[in-house]
């Protein structure tokens, strides 16, 4: 079956709408919750994944494929709500930002803030057919990485005296190649599962 016969299958849904549950109110509610907290989860869990980049603050982590995933899995309400909920429980001092931090003092806490707003930006480009196809999956996933950049690289100038050029030399550059790569793995992954789900 072809891409586009899978994106008219099902208008208005994302991968997680697929998930079988009752209709009742309070079946459709676990269901949203658990969504979320195993959003939440699993951001939390690709954060520990982690390697220090030289001269930079900010490690290359998961973090940012998995809020990702998880917009694009969850949509743009259940998206946001899950990375909400990260951002709070490492807010309030669970140790399960990059590195095992927590707390809002970090230089990449605006990372943190930009991958909400980012979930649910593929969260909402997904409903509307954004992850079932390579080429529009790679563009969904680097639009969500812009914008985490546009909210981090300036919170991180900001919260270390850096020049804006430094922060971006030091947030930003060194991070663009695994973000080509996070995209690629998207572009694979997402479509493959709206394929196999239409079986």
């Amino acid at each position: 079956m072809s891409t586009a016969a899978v994106t008219t299958a099902r208008p208005g849904k994302v991968l997680a709408d697929l998930l079988p549950a009752s209709r009742t109110k309070s079946a459709v509610a676990l269901k949203s919750t658990a969504l979320v907290l195993g959003g939440a989860a699993l951001t939390g869990i690709a954060a520990q994944i982690a390697l220090p980049v030289p001269g930079s603050p900010v490690p290359v982590t998961g973090q940012t494929f998995a809020a990702l995933l998880v917009g694009t899995a969850l949509g743009a309400r259940r998206g946001f709500l899950a990375l909400a909920v990260y951002a709070l429980a490492g807010m309030a001092g669970m140790p399960w930002f990059a590195e095992g931090g927590s707390g809002m003092s970090m230089p990449s806490f605006g990372y943190v803030i930009g991958l909400m707003l980012a979930s649910a930006a593929v969260g909402a480009l997904a409903r509307r057919g954004a992850d079932r196809s390579m080429l529009r999956t790679a563009g969904t996933f680097l639009l969500g990485e812009a914008i985490v950049y546009a909210v981090g690289v300036p919170y991180l100038a900001l919260s270390t005296g850096m020049g804006l050029t430094a922060a971006i030399a030091a947030g930003l550059t060194p991070f663009l190649i695994g973000d080509v790569l996070k995209a690629a793995l998207a572009m694979g992954a997402l479509p493959t599962a709206w394929k196999l789900a239409d079986k």
